[in-house]
């Protein structure tokens, strides 16, 4: 029996695939984790079969997350974006489960490890995806100039980027660092799938959206995962983007 090891920072959705992939009767589930940092060691200390690993997550996310393994597990990925996972992965590569997660998606999964297994299918080179990963010309933090001194920060750490006084802000759950870009040209060099722009003075990481409750006037109100359950007006012209996003 497969061994296996789940790793998403929603616990909701941690439990969900758990109860899936316990109802096939063909895993044995090793470990799970929410928190990416700590799943890394419990994976390598453990050294699973199989990796169901979500790949929209704070501080890491699950390319990242990969990239500081020493094991090599054969990995799903858990997303709701469909044209992300197909674009990263490419054909016949690593499989994927779109959330939702349903039964009939993960049995599907599971015959083609089995296919993997027995030497019928190639094994997916995760080494070789990373690589092609890493030539993503999209940046993965961005600089924050104090007096002469100047401070990278990660994006995977930011909840969004807000415009105040003529100047641009990139919020962590720490502390908000000033940066030199405009809210217009971040939304232009950064991720379209991680980044959303809800209105002319803010950009969401669409990690750390929490809640979306609607508004007056078309409009709606964004409630961030963050310890300030942070709330961001959702401009109606914007809304239709983020949803998307969100996949609802």
């Amino acid at each position: 029996m497969l061994r296996a090891f789940l790793v998403d920072d929603e616990e909701l959705a941690l439990e969900r695939l758990s109860r899936l992939v316990l109802e096939t009767g063909r895993v044995e589930i090793a470990g799970a984790s929410t928190n990416p940092v700590q799943g890394v060691a419990l994976i390598d200390s453990l050294r699973p079969d199989l990796l169901f690993l979500d790949i929209e997550m704070p501080e890491l996310n699950g390319f990242q997350m990969l990239a500081r393994l020493t094991a090599e597990p054969l990995v799903v990925f858990t997303t709701a974006y469909d044209q992300y996972a197909l674009d990263a992965f490419g054909v016949n590569s690593i499989d994927y489960l779109l959330k939702p997660v349903e039964a009939a998606q993960l049995e599907r999964v599971l015959n083609k490890i089995d296919r993997l297994r027995e030497g019928l299918d190639p094994r997916p080179d995760l080494r070789q995806l990373l690589d092609r990963l890493a030539q993503t010309p999209y940046p993965t933090r961005v600089a924050s100039r104090t007096g002469e001194a100047i401070e990278f920060v990660d994006l995977a750490r930011i909840t969004h980027f807000f415009a105040s006084d003529k100047l641009t802000y990139a919020a962590t759950p720490q502390k908000s660092y000033p940066v030199e870009h405009t809210i217009q040209e971040l939304e232009q060099k950064l991720d379209p799938r991680k980044w959303v722009r809800v209105h002319r003075s803010a950009l969401v990481n669409t990690a750390f959206v929490q809640e979306l409750h609607p508004w007056f006037a078309g409009r709606a109100i964004v409630r961030l995962r963050d310890e300030h359950r942070t709330e961001i007006t959702v401009a109606r012209d914007r809304l239709k983007t983020l949803r998307e996003r969100l996949a609802i």
